[in-house]
């Protein structure tokens, strides 16, 4: 994909963002880890394979050095970042072996919405990602709810 295509994709996601209101920009509900001490979003909006190794890098080292029952870690992939979560990914089973340990990935419905449009077929995603209508309404969700947002 172009990079215009891509801007204009993350554009659009953030203008449809901007005219939900609150009470709908609400995708999913809160990850339930009640003993949860530490909660944490990753940003995912790059579709370079470092930035994306580097975010499952950062996801396993805070299961690491964290309980996976004391760390609620939330990955949100919107723009060019869904090319981690898509079916095809080289690094699906990272992926999913994260998902296995509680972590949980949100893919933006906007951006495949988008795509679809574009291309004229729907990219498939790896059936554990959650999806999300607003990846970046997500990241503000969490961000709200006491989330620390970071962005490898």
């Amino acid at each position: 994909m172009m990079r215009s295509q891509i801007s204009s994709a993350m554009l659009l996601a953030l203008l449809v963002w901007a005219a939900i209101p609150p009470a709908l920009a609400q995708q999913v509900p809160l990850q339930d880890k009640p003993f949860a001490e530490h909660k944490v979003v990753l940003q995912l909006s790059d579709g370079d394979a470092k930035k994306q190794a580097l975010v499952l890098s950062v996801t396993n080292n805070l299961l690491k050095a964290y309980d996976p029952d004391k760390i609620a870690v939330e990955v949100v992939a919107f723009g060019p970042g869904i090319d981690l979560l898509l079916s095809g990914s080289e690094r699906r089973k990272q992926v999913e072996s994260l998902i296995a340990q509680g972590v949980r990935f949100d893919i933006c419905l906007n951006t495949v919405d988008t795509i679809e449009r574009e291309t004229g077929k729907r990219p498939e995603f790896i059936p554990a990602a959650t999806p999300v209508q607003v990846g970046v309404g997500q990241v503000l969700f969490l961000a709200e709810n006491g989330y620390t947002v970071v962005r490898p």
